[in-house]
């Protein structure tokens, strides 16, 4: 059967730097899976992979989808699955790579996805309550939902919820048969993975996340839709905009992005198929995976 690789893991673990050497060792291409990075001009706030970071090899799903529109789950699967057959019609191997951990799994046919339609009126009474609020009601009607979601994401928040409160059942589901997937994740020890999320943020801060935000505004992207995007994004709206100081956008984010990564990290704990390495253990990971191949 085909194989298909696919590395989770928390964010900051050094997801992307692996799937590029399993790549070039095992003639190999990565498809990304992070739900802000098919955005273009979402680069430094979402910690996109640089072309100097890829070192040549090819990445599908970076920068396909303008910022003001919205990217869902059911066009990643789409555009993912096509993206699995054309790699592997080609005789190399897809390698799936990101912290989104939904779109991994609708992609891979571990879960299905709601054909819901959007209720207008049903949104627009959810959109006048807070996030906070939003992720409260959805604990309590899908607590699976309410593991993995950034709980600040009001558009998120408010797509879960109308999918919970229909009564209508999924019939996309991605078929994968043919398929044999090969599950790898990258977990650092706590105090490591913290250090890993304060260092990469600012480093960000400091290569211009900022005057990136200021450039997305410039071009029309509004502060509402900024803050939809959720985690930075929410974070670098409410600094642009004075209700926050840098300082305070800094901290801000330490303690968004471990809660994130928290989240992660619980949401891929039900997988069991997932084979745990620490971070720099590439020998052993090219060791296991030849013996999967």
């Amino acid at each position: 059967m085909q194989k298909i690789i696919v590395i989770v893991g928390p964010t900051s673990s050094g997801k992307s730097a692996l799937a590029v050497e399993l790549a070039k060792k095992l003639s190999g291409e990565v498809i990304s899976a992070d739900s802000r990075q098919v955005y273009k001009g979402l680069d430094i706030g979402t910690g996109k992979i640089t072309k100097r970071e890829m070192k040549g090899v090819p990445h599908h799903l970076l920068d396909v989808y303008s910022p003001k529109k919205t990217f869902t789950a059911h066009d990643f699967v789409v555009r993912g699955r096509k993206a699995i057959d054309d790699i592997a019609s080609r005789g190399k191997l897809p390698i799936i790579c990101g912290g989104t951990g939904f779109y991994i799994d609708a992609l891979v046919g571990r879960i299905t996805l709601s054909d819901v339609p959007a209720n207008k009126k049903l949104r627009a009474e959810l959109d006048k309550k807070t996030a906070e609020q939003l992720f409260t009601i959805l604990k309590r009607r899908d607590q699976n939902r309410a593991q993995s979601i950034d709980q600040h994401n009001k558009r998120r928040l408010i797509r879960a919820l109308e999918i919970a409160q229909s009564p209508k059942s999924d019939p996309l589901r991605s078929d994968l048969r043919g398929y044999d997937v090969i599950w790898v994740g990258i977990a650092p020890e706590r105090d490591e993975l913290r250090r890993r999320i304060d260092v990469r943020l600012r480093d960000r801060i400091k290569t211009g996340m900022i005057a990136e935000a200021k450039r997305l505004k410039k071009a029309g992207l509004s502060y509402k839709r900024m803050e939809s995007l959720g985690l930075e994004y929410r974070s670098l709206a409410r600094h642009l905009k004075g209700i926050i100081s840098k300082e305070e956008m800094e901290s801000e984010l330490q303690s968004a992005i471990w809660q994130y990564a928290k989240r992660q990290k619980t949401y891929w704990r039900r997988n069991k198929d997932i084979e745990w390495f620490f971070p720099n253990s590439n020998a052993a990971i090219f060791k296991k995976i030849r013996t999967l191949l």
